[in-house]
């Protein structure tokens, strides 16, 4: 396997004239000459500020050209990089800079406000996103100094001006930890995923050999570059071969997405099945939901001449110039897959997991089979739990190349999942054809993935709910698509206080509110139900989850 900073080393020395970074919005850009420059800026602050390789940097904020040069920075200095999605509580911000150790810690400044610089307990400084500026130091450092000096120390370093010929990254192995990323970031429960350079390359070199994307293509990055799957594909691929990045850098709704599309006209679209869904359901079921139209596409030969039609209008949404979209990181609905198919609209499915950094099947969309989550990628190999893995749906296990080394400090999570031959248990349900199609069947007993592809873990909502007043116990529950949290209330408590039994809903909804202010927005309750009695429990006293799920 190729090594993981050397991929950005030969890149940026073979691209660096081409446009690499261009923000939407401010249309900042970047050519790739000019992002190893800032790399190298960075590196140079790092260096006199005493960061050692191994040391953990934190990132936080929103997507921008700040963003990817803090992450490219560590990565390619051989430090770790810590992705923290901006979306989260600060509670939860703050949890995961102290449970990673980190040292430094870049942030938008929007997210700043929210944060008290006495809770980040290992943290040295803190770095401005959007300016770089000194936003925190802790005494005894000298950043604010190093800061200060950089440039006069950089020129110092390059008089004749950084060129492509200095770039020369740090020959750190594959095995060594690269980035930590938060499967979630509420206090208690945190899982943070070790991925090595190995695990990241696996997934950049197959992008590369799959020709996802390539030398001067165009991609525009709407999702989370702190997901896997955003930095996976909209970040780290497109940078090892010389695309050109154009970074939405605001909430990709159905009207500003298509707009975006229509001016970048990226070669690839990566998306999550909420986006589909929406423009489908804006713009496609109410052209075919009308009278004439239901009767036309019942007569053979006139529903093919529509379905172009209407392909055509879908392939224009996305910009036109796309080989394909990737839909990826939740189910995508059943109804909506059936009809693209039968349009044939260029869409294919993949199936990952942080844990996989984040890829575990793909396969290109002429050869996508509706229903599946793709082929096995090379490098990685599937077991189901169950005596017939092509007919019966069981637990899917992997291993390979792309899964994770463990759990960071959390060795107890990481027996559970992770075998000592190195099999990944996924938590996910499904089969497996002989080919090595994999079929997603159902979900994992407790996470529930939001229509926007992120991991909801309802323990963690639950112990922050059973903290609450007068909440004796709960469940949080999908219902129609949207969370409810299922409450057997504490009536002794309420008792005590003297507030009545037919009070305890209004109560709840203050609770519900309370909640909700703590949690991330993809996290929010959207109703609270009273239950008037306990839950079902086993003999241990755990609920009996499955009696209210289904």
């Amino acid at each position: 396997m190729e090594n993981f900073i050397k991929l950005y080393q030969k890149s940026f020395i073979e691209n660096w004239d081409l446009p690499a970074l261009t923000e939407y919005t401010s249309r900042r850009q970047l050519s790739y000459g000019d992002l190893a420059t800032e790399i190298a800026l960075v590196h140079t602050l790092f260096e006199t500020s005493g960061l050692r390789q191994g040391s953990k940097v934190a990132i936080c904020g929103r997507d921008s050209i700040g963003w990817i040069i803090a992450y490219m920075a560590t990565v390619t200095y051989g430090a770790v990089a810590v992705p923290i999605l901006a979306d989260f509580n600060p509670v939860d911000i703050v949890h995961v800079a102290n449970h990673s150790g980190a040292e430094l810690l870049f942030i938008g400044e929007n997210v700043w406000e929210h944060i008290d610089p006495e809770s980040l307990l290992h943290t040295r400084a803190i770095l401005s996103l959007d300016s770089r500026e000194l936003l925190h130091e802790r005494s005894g450092n000298e950043f604010a100094r190093n800061l200060r000096l950089l440039r006069r120390r950089f020129r110092r370093r390059y008089p004749d001006g950084y060129s492509s010929a200095h770039i020369s990254y740090p020959d750190r192995d594959n095995s060594e930890l690269a980035e930590i990323n938060y499967t979630s970031g509420t206090t208690g429960f945190s899982k943070g995923v070790m991925l090595t350079g190995e695990n990241l390359a696996g997934n950049v070199v197959f992008g590369i050999r799959s020709e996802l994307h390539f030398r001067s293509s165009r991609a525009l990055a709407f999702l989370p570059l702190a997901h896997a799957y955003g930095c996976a594909f909209d970040m780290l691929t497109p940078l090892a071969v010389g695309s050109h990045i154009t970074l939405l850098g605001k909430t990709p709704s159905p009207r500003v997405l298509v707009k975006a599309l229509g001016e970048v006209k990226p070669h690839l679209v990566i998306c999550v099945p909420l986006i589909l869904e929406k423009i489908y359901k804006s713009q496609i079921l109410p052209l075919i939901s009308k009278g004439t139209m239901r009767w036309t596409l019942a007569v053979p030969f006139l529903d093919n001449l529509i379905y172009s039609k209407i392909r055509k209008k879908l392939t224009d949404a996305f910009g036109g110039e796309f080989e394909e979209v990737i839909v990826g990181g939740a189910p995508l609905n059943h109804e909506v897959e059936d009809f693209l198919h039968r349009i044939r609209f260029p869409f294919t499915v993949g199936y990952g997991m942080t844990e996989c950094g984040p890829l575990i099947s793909y396969t290109p969309w002429r050869e996508f089979i509706p229903g599946s989550s793709g082929k096995l990628l090379p490098g990685m190999e599937a077991m189901i739990m169950s005596d017939d893995p092509a007919g019966t749906p069981g637990e899917i296990c992997v291993r390979g190349t792309n899964v994770m080394k463990g759990y960071y400090r959390n060795q107890e999570a990481t027996d559970a999942v992770l075998s000592p031959d190195g099999w990944l248990r996924t938590g996910d349900i499904g089969t497996l054809d002989p080919d090595g199609t994999l079929f997603i069947r159902g979900r994992s007993k407790t996470m529930i993935l939001s229509a926007s592809g992120q991991n909801i873990y309802p323990e963690e909502i639950e112990a922050k709910l059973n903290n609450m007043p007068f909440v004796a116990e709960s469940l949080v529950v999908e219902r129609d698509g949207r969370l409810v949290a299922l409450v057997y209330p504490d009536y002794e408590a309420a008792d005590r206080i003297g507030v009545a039994a037919a009070d305890l809903s209004e109560t709840m909804e203050n609770v519900r509110r309370e909640l909700n202010s703590l949690l991330a927005p993809y996290e929010q309750i959207s109703r609270i139900q009273l239950l008037p009695n306990e839950f079902e429990k086993t003999p241990k006293r755990s609920i009996k989850r499955f009696l209210y799920t289904n």
